[in-house]
């Protein structure tokens, strides 16, 4: 039996929510101490509620809750201010952030550090800063929260990466050295073409050339569907028809 808990002025953000009963709603949030938890927020969706304005999704918030069950009880949220509405494609970024924490993420396991990428996250898609470089940053920082890092600094078998040597990563095994044009597309199972100059940036959070963007975006969305079990995500569909259109 989970131990009850009692929980006040907790850092969170809404992740996903739902109608509950007639008035009501399960609200998923991410919080800083306590990681992915499932809220009831008992006569949320009532016109004269003082939560119907609050639990808003990409905005900052403090929350107290109580119970010991799986779903617990949401008692107080207030806003806790300073980020501004999210709107065209730093929204749909956003809810891709929110759909990989819900994914890949366990209900009840603290990540204070990836709690802290997030936030910073959300606090410079409100400034317009550019939005390639802070998905490649989350992307990593979650796959290195959960115990997936990627190896970025050292080859499959304990070598320095080269900067000027051509990889193939391989997933479970990391970056292998190769021979020939690592930018041509490979099959699966010879692993991701990456430069060996891109995964030392990628080491140190250094995204200044065009070349390590745009590789560390294959690369990371290979190691993020390995790790989706091949499922698709939504958010990133709707993001690829925009582009299309």
């Amino acid at each position: 039996m989970r131990p009850r808990q009692h929980v006040a002025g907790q850092a969170a953000w809404v992740l996903h929510t739902l109608p509950w009963r007639e008035t009501s709603l399960i609200v998923e949030v991410f919080a800083r101490e306590y990681g992915r938890v499932a809220l009831v927020a008992k006569g949320a969706r009532r016109p004269m509620s003082a939560l119907r304005g609050v639990l808003m999704a990409f905005q900052p918030l403090l929350l107290d809750w109580s119970g010991g069950g799986e779903v617990k009880t949401l008692i107080r949220g207030e806003w806790r201010g300073g980020q501004p509405l999210l709107t065209g494609h730093a929204l749909l970024c956003a809810y891709y952030l929110n759909e990989l924490l819900l994914r890949l993420t366990a209900r009840e396991d603290p990540h204070p550090a990836l709690f802290d990428t997030y936030e910073s996250a959300m606090a410079a898609m409100g400034r317009g800063e550019p939005l390639p470089v802070l998905l490649r940053r989350f992307e990593l920082a979650l796959l290195r929260e959960l115990g997936y890092g990627a190896m970025l600094d050292g080859d499959e078998d304990g070598r320095p990466i080269r900067p000027d040597q051509p990889y193939r990563y391989i997933i479970e095994h990391g970056p292998r050295a190769c021979t020939g044009d690592a930018a041509q597309p490979a099959e699966a199972d010879e692993g991701v073409p990456v430069g060996g100059q891109t995964l030392l940036d990628l080491a140190v959070g250094d995204y200044s050339r065009a070349t390590t963007l745009a590789e560390a975006k294959r690369l990371l969305r290979v190691l993020i569907n390995h790790h989706l079990g091949g499922q698709p995500l939504q958010s990133r569909r709707v993001l690829q028809e925009l582009q299309e259109l």
